[in-house]
C-alpha cells in the first residue's frame, strides 16, 4: 500500500496547493489528492486555497508535480449527484474532472451522494436518476481510462444495500469504490464489515478518525465528515482503521491509502503519517 493525503488537511492553514506539494516532497508522501474548483474563486487566485482549478493547464501541473516528485492518487469531483442539481450540474462537472485528471496521468476521479435523501424525490426516483447519471459519467471515463469511484459519504452511499446497486449501475470495470473509514463509522456503519463486503471494487481509501466528542454527538445522524479534527490513531476509530488496513493487506490491495484529517498547518497531519506509518509496517 502507497500513503498519500488530502490537500483539506490544509484548507484551515490557508496553503496554496504548491505549498502542499512542499509539504509532501518534504514527509516523503509520494502521493497528494485534492479538489478540483470548475471556474474562477478569489481565494483560490490568490494562493489561499489547496486545491486546483480546472482552468490551469494540466499537462504544465503535471511537470510542476513532478519537480516535488509527487503525484496524483485521485482528485476530487464530488458534487452530489443524487438531486435535481445532480444531472445538470455534477454530470457535466465530474465529465470534465475526467478529460483533465487523463491529462494530469491521475487515475482515479471521485464522485459521491448528497448527505440527505434529496426532498424533491422519493428514494427510488433519486437512485433511477443516479443510474442515469452514472451511466453518462462512464462513457466518458472508458474514453479515458479514469476510474469513477463511488465514496461513501451521503445517505445512499452509507447504506450498503444502497452502494452495492449504485456499484452495479454499469458493468464498465471503470466504476469503483472509493473507501471512508470515518464516513462509514459516523454514519453507525462498521467500517470493518462494509469494507469485507466491499473490498473487491476498493480503488482507493481515505483513511479518517473520529475523536470522541464528535462521535458522541453525531454517530448515526450524520453521513459524512468533512475533515476530521482529530489525527489518525488518536480517536475513536482508531481500531477500526488498523483493522481495515489489514482486510486490504489480506486482499491484496496495492493502491493509496489517503490521510483526511486537519493538518494544524502540519503538526497533526504529521502524527497522522506516523501513526499510519507504524501501523502498515505492523501488520500481520
Amino acid at each position: 500500500m502507497n500513503i498519500g493525503f488530502h490537500t483539506d488537511a490544509f484548507n484551515s492553514a490557508y496553503w496554496s496547493f504548491e505549498r502542499c506539494l512542499a509539504w509532501a516532497g518534504e514527509n516523503k508522501v509520494p502521493f497528494i489528492e485534492c479538489g478540483l474548483i470548475d471556474g474562477v474563486s478569489w481565494i483560490h487566485g490568490l494562493g489561499y486555497q489547496p486545491h486546483v482549478a480546472l482552468y490551469e493547464d494540466p499537462r504544465l501541473l503535471r511537470n510542476k508535480m513532478d519537480r516535488y516528485q509527487v503525484r496524483f492518487s485521485q482528485v476530487d469531483a464530488a458534487f452530489p449527484l443524487s438531486g435535481e442539481e445532480g444531472p445538470i450540474r455534477g454530470v457535466p462537472y465530474v465529465m470534465k474532472a475526467i478529460a483533465w485528471a487523463a491529462q494530469t496521468g491521475c487515475p482515479c476521479v471521485d464522485t459521491t451522494d448528497g448527505l440527505h435523501a434529496p426532498a424533491e424525490w422519493s428514494e427510488r426516483e433519486a437512485m433511477d436518476s443516479m443510474g442515469r447519471c452514472y451511466r453518462q459519467i462512464l462513457r466518458v471515463a472508458e474514453a479515458h481510462q479514469i476510474i469513477v469511484n463511488i465514496e461513501p459519504h451521503g445517505h445512499f452511499t452509507t447504506h450498503p444495500d444502497f452502494l452495492e446497486e449504485m456499484l452495479g449501475f454499469d458493468p464498465s470495470p471503470w466504476l469503483r469504490l472509493n473507501f471512508d473509514t470515518g464516513n462509514t463509522f459516523i454514519a453507525g456503519r462498521d467500517p470493518v464489515e462494509m469494507l469485507q463486503r466491499f473490498v473487491g471494487k476498493v480503488s482507493h481509501v481515505h483513511l479518517k478518525d473520529v475523536s470522541p466528542s464528535l462521535a458522541e454527538a453525531t454517530r448515526g445522524q450524520q453521513t459524512g465528515i468533512a475533515v476530521s479534527h482529530c489525527a489518525l490513531g488518536e480517536g475513536v476509530n482508531a481500531g477500526n482503521i488498523r483493522a481495515c488496513l489489514q482486510v486490504l493487506k489480506d486482499a491484496g490491495y496495492g493502491g493509496v491509502v489517503s490521510l483526511e484529517c486537519e493538518g494544524q498547518g502540519g503538526p497533526m497531519i504529521e502524527r497522522s503519517l506516523q501513526w499510519v506509518r507504524e501501523t502498515l509496517a505492523g501488520l500481520a
